[in-house]
């Protein structure tokens, strides 16, 4: 359900929604255009392949966003009131329209079962490399890696910019690890412009287990797929587009694993981390 690389510096790094698997079952129920997976992180995965270099622990998830949202409550209460938002167990595309057959969508039952199923396991390793982490090294980093679409009329206005920021306006980690990442933004801000706790200001990951006075620090980054490839013909790797923004992902990762929580940060104590209900 997902794969896991250990690391040994205080760094998590989760990519969830890069997975592209459907179940043999899960494809009868979609319409044929959700079979192409769109709304996938296109090759997230392999922008951070730096972690597993610098020493990061990574977690990353196998199976499509289509199956369930490893970002949202396993509750389905919506993540910001008033806006659009594809849910749990996804009920539209990014741009609206529905993923299932009519008749096909899943029930109270079938929505649980999938919980159950996919999206406590996936918590349950989470907590468990947090823990890990903060046990040994006194606190933990999540970074947790996201890409989208630069325009997507359903889900915001305008045109995003094209790093995205989040720290759930600065309460799922440290003050001085907020400035540490945004100084890194704005080395590069003659190649990405950026924004922080803008239109994206953390999902339910950020928000579930980032908790500073509890030594864990999290993070979320959304990038825009103009970073790094054709955003006309996503499913092409291009190893010259790209490279800048490894470059970029590299500094924030090395940032994160640099960087120590200042005494007036520091965790309250060093325990457990659960995996939120």
């Amino acid at each position: 359900m997902f794969t896991l690389h250990r690391g040994t510096t205080p760094l998590v790094v989760s990519v969830r929604h890069c997975g592209r698997d459907l179940p043999g079952w899960l494809r009868e129920q979609l319409v044929p255009r959700a079979l192409d997976v769109e709304d996938t992180y296109r090759h997230l995965e392999r922008l951070h392949d730096a972690a597993r270099e610098l020493g990061a622990t990574l977690i990353t998830a196998r199976h499509s966003r289509y199956l369930i949202d490893l970002n949202r409550p396993r509750d389905d209460a919506p993540m910001d009131p008033g806006a659009n938002n594809t849910g749990l167990v996804p009920r539209t595309f990014f741009t609206g329209e529905p993923p299932y057959r009519a008749g096909a969508e899943p029930d109270a039952a079938e929505v649980q079962a999938r919980v159950a199923h996919y999206w406590q396991p996936y918590h349950d390793a989470l907590a468990a490399e947090l823990a890990r982490v903060k046990a040994r090294y006194g606190h933990a980093v999540l970074f947790d890696g996201h890409s989208i679409r630069s325009q997507l009329p359903w889900l915001f206005t305008g045109r995003l910019p094209a790093l995205n920021l989040g720290t759930a306006g600065g309460a799922s980690c440290a003050p001085s690890l907020r400035e540490r990442l945004t100084d890194v933004l704005q080395r590069h801000v003659a190649v990405f412009d950026h924004v922080v706790d803008g239109r994206f200001k953390g999902g339910h990951i950020t928000r579930a287990y980032g908790s500073p006075h509890d030594g864990v620090h999290a993070v979320q980054m959304e990038m825009c797929w103009r970073c790094y490839l054709d955003e006309g013909r996503p499913q092409h790797w291009d190893g010259a587009r790209a490279a800048p923004s490894q470059a970029l992902l590299r500094d924030l990762l090395q940032s994160s694993i640099e960087w120590r929580p200042r005494s007036s940060e520091a965790a309250a104590r060093v325990g457990s981390v659960r995996s939120p209900e």
